[in-house]
């Protein structure tokens, strides 16, 4: 049975405990937050852009020279 893909219970324990012992028990916290916000931000310029390129279809009128 797969956990998550090809990685059972064991892989992920295992990943972890090197994940401990690499950056300690302080900053995984740390990490997983600054991780978490980085998708979050990526996410969002994703979608205004996506709202630009639709915005961008809509011809601009010219400029009217005074």
């Amino acid at each position: 049975m797969f956990l998550i893909g090809p990685l059972g219970h064991q892989e992920l324990l295992i990943i972890l405990a090197l994940a401990l012992l690499i950056f300690g028990a302080k900053k995984l916290p740390d990490l997983g937050k600054s991780l978490g916000e980085g998708i979050k931000n990526f996410k969002k310029s994703i979608s205004s852009k996506e709202k630009d390129d639709a915005s961008s279809d809509k011809p601009v009128p010219p400029a009217k020279d005074e």
